[in-house]
């Protein structure tokens, strides 16, 4: 006998064991699951499994938080309720849209319009039984929910302004190439809620995303040096598009943003992407799906914490991925080319199209488009549109652009959203201005506090106390989310204030306007009540000390990040408050 068979055989390795939705996802047909039939019984909910696969269909099981406390006292059955998102690459509406959009808000929803980060909309509040006709009614509007959530890729953004140029026009239209073409292909959606019949025979089959799609979410967005507003870096994939004149040179593609973490688990983090390649106008959409099919094949699906591209990119390096890129896409990439520091446009307010015609940014707090006692937004906006037919764009700082206005419809315009109590961006401090808020309570199962209802509050009182060094008139992003997954992008921002647990946020600072760095944890347990008197040292020190060379002076962020954590945090003295500390356990958000 030989040596080599004296030896034991060799145990072949383990195969990892996949996640629980992975094996939804491979046994679900396809994304049909049991869903129609729960969808058409008397069940008040789904099952954990169909609510993973309702994802991709473009809307979330919750309940309503606000009352479910009392309702289990009272032994009953939590209030269910559904939010749905409309896929809108690029954020582009027409008036008769938005119209068929705002009506369904009364006749479906909770009589709000939500407009995200991403340039969407969402619709809160809709029960069971109006699921279906919800969906079915977005899509009567030319508009699909399909792939607005789940593990594909979602709603493609881009730089919102609607100048008529060369390079504005280009972008819209790549996202919504790009977004047309990583749409799922599967007919359950059709089946589900357009009351589409199954095709017999014929073979079905995902083409780019397989029968188990990504292994998590997939954001993409497209930017220019000169506007940053989409926070291109945020995204897994973010595209910045390179011009020479009105000519385009071609895209810098970065890879591995993502803002999503959980507390408490070191090995999930946010993340800036980073630069990779340089790719060529014509090669555009199969670089895409290039970046999309590496990190459908090496993306972790053992473990959904781990499964962004951002975890990918660290483990393997980026010269792993775009050699990858290159053998998917058959040629050889440039590496990026060198371009300008980013910048943020501010589209609030009016400006020329550069075509004759006008648009108007509007400030919408924290998205919510909504009649209050003093604010008759909706209806204003319901006018607006009614009247003078503008063209509509969603915008990722959660405001609204009306578009393709006429010089003599200026006047008529502005008159009817005075009259309604609408504020315009010249009112408005900036601060305001430049706040970011993300749903939370009641709506977000995730939420550990307020976001969206403390927002205007939290931010006058912030504002009183910059007011107190001379800083009213300071442009300064802050970003408040009710949790660490990052939906109103916290890290990213001059100051973000991070959900810790009921009525206490993280304070993180040090980041830069643009969007180009990080900020980091100051403060991890700052009661809310308390977070502007706690920015309150921070602001005079600025005030004293920044450096006021240049067009606008070293921004806030960037002075507290030039100071450093060390003096930053002895500026602060917290009392009560741990520094840098951890919080409870909490799983990043599909």
């Amino acid at each position: 006998m030989s040596q080599s068979q004296d030896l034991p055989a060799k145990k072949p390795a383990p195969t990892p064991k996949l996640s629980q939705v992975e094996g939804v996802k491979q046994a679900s047909a396809l994304l049909r699951g049991s869903i129609a039939e729960t969808l058409n019984s008397d069940l008040v909910k789904f099952t954990e499994d169909e609510y993973n696969l309702l994802k991709f269909h473009g809307t979330y099981q919750g309940y309503d938080r606000d009352s479910a406390t009392e309702l289990k006292q009272q032994k009953a059955e939590k209030k269910w309720e559904f939010m749905v998102r409309a896929r809108i690459p690029a954020g582009r509406l027409t008036s008769r849209q938005y119209l068929d959009l705002d009506a369904l808000a009364d006749r479906r929803a909770n009589h709000t319009i939500r407009i995200t980060t991403r340039q969407a909309i969402q619709f809160h509040g809709v029960v069971k039984s109006d699921l279906k006709g919800t969906i079915a009614d977005i899509n009567a509007t030319m508009i699909t929910t399909l792939g607005a959530c789940g593990d594909v890729v979602r709603n493609v953004t881009a730089m919102p302004a609607p100048v008529r140029s060369p390079v504005t026009e280009r972008l819209a239209a790549d996202a919504k190439r790009i977004s047309d073409h990583l749409l799922p292909h599967t007919r359950a959606y059709h089946e589900i809620w357009l009351d589409g019949e199954q095709v017999l025979g014929e073979p079905e089959i995902e083409p780019i995303y397989g029968t188990t799609y990504l292994p998590r979410k997939f954001k993409i967005g497209l930017g220019v040096p000169e506007d940053n507003s989409v926070d291109v870096l945020t995204n897994d994939l973010g595209i910045v598009a390179l011009y020479e004149g009105d000519t385009l040179v071609g895209y810098n593609f970065a890879v591995g943003g993502g803002l999503g973490m959980t507390h408490n688990k070191p090995k999930t983090y946010p993340r800036l992407a980073s630069f990779v390649a340089f790719v060529e106008p014509d090669d555009l959409i199969k670089a895409v799906e290039a970046v999309v099919v590496v990190q459908r094949d090496h993306g972790d699906r053992t473990n959904r914490r781990h499964a962004r591209l951002k975890y990918t990119i660290d483990e393997r390096g980026l010269p792993w991925f775009k050699s990858e890129m290159e053998r998917v896409l058959g040629r050889t990439l440039e590496d990026p080319r060198p371009m300008p520091p980013f910048q943020v446009a501010d589209h609030l307010g009016w400006h020329e199209q550069g075509d004759g015609l006008w648009y108007l940014g509007l400030a919408i707090p924290s998205g919510r488009v909504q009649d209050t006692d003093t604010v008759k937004l909706r209806t204003a906006l319901r006018e607006v549109a009614t009247r003078f037919q503008p063209a509509l764009v969603l915008m990722p700082t959660q405001d609204l652009i009306l578009a393709d206005i006429r010089e003599e419809d200026r006047a008529g315009i502005e008159r009817t959203l005075r009259d309604h109590g609408v504020q315009f961006a010249e009112e408005l401090l900036p601060v305001h201005r430049w706040s970011l808020a993300c749903p939370a309570l009641p709506t977000c199962g995730l939420a550990l506090t307020e976001a969206e209802r403390i927002r205007t509050p939290m931010i006058d009182r912030i504002a009183e106390v910059m007011a107190r060094y001379g800083l009213a008139q300071e442009r300064l992003s802050i970003r408040i989310t009710g949790c660490p997954n990052g939906c109103a992008r916290p890290y990213a921002g001059d100051i973000g204030l991070v959900g810790r647990m009921p009525g206490h946020f993280a304070l993180y600072v040090g980041g830069d306007f643009e969007c180009t760095r990080l900020n980091w944890k100051l403060l991890d347990r700052v009661p809310e009540d308390d977070v502007p008197e706690t920015l309150a040292p921070l602001f005079a020190e600025f005030a004293a000390q920044r450096d006021r060379g240049g067009d606008r002076g070293e921004g806030f962020g960037d002075f507290l990040n030039r100071l450093g954590v060390e003096r930053v945090t002895a500026l602060v003295k917290p009392d009560g408050a741990d520094a840098g500390g951890n919080a409870g356990d909490l799983v990043e958000a599909d």
